[in-house]
């Protein structure tokens, strides 16, 4: 029988309070547990108004591709303060919530509703309007450039 690949899958609505705290989803947690972590690495998007909320061992792998780059080159400095030095780890509570900083709601424009949004190996969290507008956004733009999407098969 082959490996069973848990990943962050759907998206998950919630509130946030007045501190900046939001229950992560149930499913995302156990996700994040099965892979001993009782915390989640969270950034400001690249891409998006939205946040990267990643595992511990992504944010590593990122960290070590930072490190591989010419210590002398430019880049690596602007991925270094780009990515790492706008890291937030956020452990949960004993309620399975995590408090955002101003930082990361001010960047995401959350005020009062959260939408946690299921990427495979990653999640995002969204101001949800946000959200509905680049999801319409994203499925014009994957069903324009549908034919790319492509896999390898397999041979047993």
């Amino acid at each position: 029988m082959g490996q069973l690949w848990i990943m962050f899958l759907s998206t998950y609505e919630n509130n946030i309070d007045k501190k900046g705290r939001v229950s992560v989803p149930a499913q995302f947690r156990s996700h994040l547990s099965s892979l001993g972590f009782n915390s989640i690495i969270c950034f400001p998007s690249f891409n998006q108004q939205c946040l990267e909320a990643w595992p511990q061992d992504r944010i590593e792998k990122i960290s070590d591709a930072i490190d591989n780059l010419n210590p002398f080159e430019e880049k690596k400095d602007y991925f270094a303060t780009s990515i790492l030095s706008e890291s937030v780890n956020l452990i949960f509570d004993t309620e399975g919530r995590i408090s955002l900083t101003k930082k990361l709601l001010q960047h995401s424009k959350i005020k009062t509703r959260i939408l946690f949004v299921g990427l495979g190996k990653t999640f995002q969290i969204w101001e949800p309007t946000l959200f509905e507008k680049f999801k319409a956004k994203a499925i014009k733009k994957s069903n324009l450039n549908r034919a790319s999407l492509k896999w390898e098969k397999k041979i047993n």
